[in-house]
């Protein structure tokens, strides 16, 4: 789950991470009446679930309140379009105002999960204000890093290390320190898979402040954190996404034209993989559960049906607690009540699967009934007009 900038930043305060004072408007007039409450020159920020705002239109500086109110009226209700948000581009609803700040020095701190080495890392930069992607493809050495061990967190020995390696002068180390330390307890402690500061900024008097921040959590702790859950902004998502997590589905909406339902995690992944070898192009990761019923089914097809870019259906069923009779009879049930007009390729193995098959076959319908995952993908790359 992600949240806005604002929302982050008011939860690193929590933890004692600097950051400039400012307030979310939802309005002109709240924009114009907390850049008088600043005063001075302010930042007006557009909050949507995206980075590359800046280069969109959507952050810009207004030397007072008077021209805070007219860039706040220029940039709520625009749809902003960056290197993230796809050529469809996002809604601004609201906005961040925050004091600007006089900078010396654009760093970059993030902790994300290292997937190659199953460790959490702590990374810092000096090439701050940047895609970090970026950095890592042109410049890696330029990106210091820390493993954080989950039992005892990231140590005050490791955090001075980075903030000497990435320029911060003594003057400020332990103020930089301090914020390092902080960024990660709150990592930690609010079960974040992503803490990110881009840029984090030194001033000119030497102090550091999270000039911009962003955090994603990890959906499997969010019952440990309610609060959390509260900060869900479903206007900057997928709203078929929303509506397949209103019933419990793992779905994912991608760029391709073949949709995929599948059972299992490892499974939907593999299935993915193996229509992309065929010449395919998945249109959604979709994960209906180990025990989903035929209502379940029935609602994944109507979620799978409401992108108009799907061409052709693969399901990939291993029957375990999930039945291939049951699957099959969601199928059928969804067939007829959702008017289902694409191609429909089926590969069951398991529990039940010869009264599944028995019962795809006396339905009526043409289901494409697949040997093997190989035969599935080649199958459904085919109904849906080919390779690409």
């Amino acid at each position: 789950m992600k949240i806005h900038e604002y929302q982050a930043k008011e939860i690193l305060a929590k933890y004692n991470v600097p950051v400039p004072r400012g307030k979310v408007a939802y309005s002109v007039a709240e924009a114009e009446a907390i850049a008088k409450e600043l005063g001075g020159s302010v930042v007006v920020k557009a909050q949507i679930h995206a980075g590359g705002r800046g280069k969109g239109g959507g952050v810009k500086v207004a030397k007072d309140a008077n021209e805070a109110a007219v860039i706040a009226e220029k940039i709520l209700g625009m749809t902003l379009i960056t290197h993230q948000t796809g050529p469809e581009g996002r809604l601004v609803q609201r906005l961040l105002v925050e004091e600007t700040l006089p900078i010396d020095k654009e760093l970059y701190l993030g902790i994300v999960l290292d997937r190659g080495t199953g460790k959490i890392i702590f990374m810092a930069s000096a090439a701050g204000g940047m895609d970090i992607e970026e950095v890592a493809a042109h410049n890696p050495e330029a990106i210091l890093k820390e493993v954080i061990d989950p039992g005892i967190g990231l140590q005050p020995y490791q955090a001075r290390k980075l903030a000497f390696g990435i320029g911060i002068p003594s003057v400020a180390i332990n103020g930089a320190v301090h914020a390092i330390m902080a960024l990660s307890k709150a990592c930690m402690e609010m079960d974040a898979s992503l803490a990110e500061i881009n840029p984090f900024i030194l001033t000119k008097d030497n102090k550091v402040y999270a000039l911009d921040a962003k955090i994603g959590f990890d959906d499997n702790a969010l019952f440990r954190h309610k609060d959390v859950v509260e900060l869900r902004d479903v206007n900057e998502e997928d709203p078929l996404e929303v509506e397949a997590s209103k019933f419990g589905l793992n779905y994912i909406k991608l760029d391709g034209n073949i949709a995929c339902m599948v059972n299992g995690a490892g499974l939907a992944m593999a299935t993915m993989d193996i229509i992309k070898y065929a010449g395919g192009t998945p249109a959604n990761f979709l994960d209906v559960g180990g025990g989903a019923s035929a209502e379940q089914v029935k609602n994944a097809f109507r979620i799978l049906l409401g992108d108009p870019s799907v061409k052709a259906v693969l399901i990939n069923i291993f029957g375990g607690i999930l039945r291939c009779d049951t699957l099959a009879s969601g199928v059928v049930a969804a067939a007829r009540d959702l008017g289902i007009s694409v191609p429909i390729v089926i590969r069951m193995e398991g529990t039940n699967v010869k009264e599944g098959q028995l019962i795809l076959k006396e339905s009526g319908f043409n289901f494409i009934v697949a040997d093997g995952m190989k035969d599935a993908a080649e199958k459904v790359v085919a109904a849906a007009g080919g390779s690409n």
